[in-house]
């Protein structure tokens, strides 16, 4: 059987949890959306499918193979990657405006990276950044 023959009913559709990061991307074209509202509503989104988001995961725990491959990724690799994976990136608009952030989170769970230990971590080397730059005292995390 082809490995590009996909059941779309098998598919988690991502664009059904996206539906409010869609309409923000949307109504950027008409007026300025800070930069941090893109990122908590794309985190929000991860949060419901995965249970973490991609600041739960550390660039390094990639292999060099694995930023490579995202690095080459396109829009219609992506999409074959992600239903590889069990996932679909199109919503009905056409294709996700951030696929590759999802491709991401996909390979992570991919990988096994999607694990507490994982998350303590990567929140502590936030943590820790933000520790060491001047004029912080301390940071408040909410849990």
């Amino acid at each position: 059987m082809s490995t590009i023959a996909f059941d779309q009913f098998a598919l988690t559709r991502i664009a059904d949890f996206a539906r409010s990061l869609s309409r923000l991307h949307q109504a950027a074209r008409r007026q300025r959306i800070d930069d941090d509202q893109f990122d908590r509503e794309f985190n929000a989104v991860c949060q419901s499918i995965w249970g973490y988001t991609i600041d739960d995961i550390s660039d390094d725990l990639f292999a060099v193979e694995d930023h490579l491959f995202l690095d080459t990724l396109d829009e219609a690799h992506a999409r074959i990657f992600a239903a590889e994976q069990g996932y679909d990136l199109v919503d009905e608009a056409g294709m996700l405006t951030d696929w590759w952030g999802f491709c991401w989170m996909i390979l992570a769970e991919k990988r096994g990276l999607l694990t507490a230990e994982n998350r303590a971590a990567a929140r502590a080397a936030i943590e820790e950044k933000y520790l060491a730059a001047p004029n912080v005292i301390g940071v408040i995390i909410g849990r």
